[in-house]
């Protein structure tokens, strides 16, 4: 175990659009992949509404059908991520949870056969496959954009006088509470102006704007934030510079040579640590000579 110097890497987007029926995700989500570039797939749950817009995008689709399980969903992101797609779409994976076949369906089948009524016990075998299907979004090398119903939450209060009324909570996601963690940025749509507001959002650009409008651009912005770090090769090439200037001997700087060979294998760092190796065995060489 070591504790090394943070610094912020090149990462992949994990984004979230919620909203209520009708407010433009699929859409939305379609142009902002638009704005990041690249191949574009999507795993169309709503009976091909993503292929209604081809004519805008150019874009690829799988439709999913029922059951809606979490492996269906994982099988269907490997396909994405074999076919070397830069950008996924899950439209949308609301139907992971409460869908034909999904958790909530799996937990009411299995808590009557399996465990008596026992729904508590049940839970015992949803959640795993649940964060299976979690896990997959979060470690995958696309860009992952993902829609999710929404309905507003409301409450009756007191309006003083006397007087009840109903006040706005805000919109709560059809899917398992805390989704929203998982995700670098969320964004509400509304359904009555097509805007956007930011509930999350760990990438700073859209936190203080009042509301968003969902271009192009959205998805340019987010391709630059993205891009401002340094990607694996270059934090282990830096890590292995650090090391070798601090290798005392030879056998040392080759373990540390071996280590990062692997690491950049096939990557133009591995041969510039090639040249940082060969640099450092003369100074070593020389040294022991003398």
């Amino acid at each position: 175990m070591n504790f090394t110097k943070a610094m912020r890497k090149k990462a992949k987007l994990r984004l979230a659009l919620t909203g209520p029926s009708g407010s433009g995700k699929t859409y939305g989500a379609l142009t902002i992949a638009k704005g990041l570039g690249g191949k574009t797939a999507v795993i169309d749950t709503e009976k091909g509404s993503a292929s209604l817009y081809s004519n805008y995008f150019n874009f690829d689709v799988l439709e999913l059908d029922p059951p809606f399980t979490p492996e269906r969903f994982i099988q269907a992101m490997n396909i994405a991520q074999e076919a070397s797609y830069d950008n996924l779409i899950i439209d949308s994976i609301t139907h992971e949870w409460n869908g034909t076949g999904g958790c909530l369906e799996i937990l009411d089948a299995i808590t009557s056969t399996k465990y008596k009524g026992n729904s508590w016990s049940a839970w015992n075998d949803i959640t795993p496959r649940h964060n299976k299907f979690i896990n997959s979004i979060l470690r995958s090398n696309m860009n992952i954009i993902a829609t999710m119903r929404s309905k507003t939450e409301t409450a009756q209060v007191d309006k003083g006088n006397g007087k009840k009324g109903v006040d706005k909570l805000g919109m709560k996601s059809e899917q398992r509470d805390g989704i929203e963690y998982e995700f670098t940025t969320v964004l509400d749509l509304n359904h009555e102006t097509h805007t956007a507001s930011a509930s999350k959002d760990r990438t700073g650009l859209f936190s203080n704007a009042d509301f968003i409008v969902i271009n192009e651009n959205v998805g340019k912005r987010l391709n630059e934030w993205l891009s401002d770090g340094r990607s694996q090769t270059e934090i282990h090439l830096m890590l292995f510079t650090d090391s070798v200037n601090q290798a005392k001997n030879m056998n040392e700087l080759k373990i540390l040579f071996a280590d990062a060979y692997k690491a950049l294998k096939d990557t133009p760092e591995q041969t510039k640590a090639q040249e940082i190796y060969e640099s450092k065995k003369e100074a070593l060489e020389i040294k022991e000579v003398a």
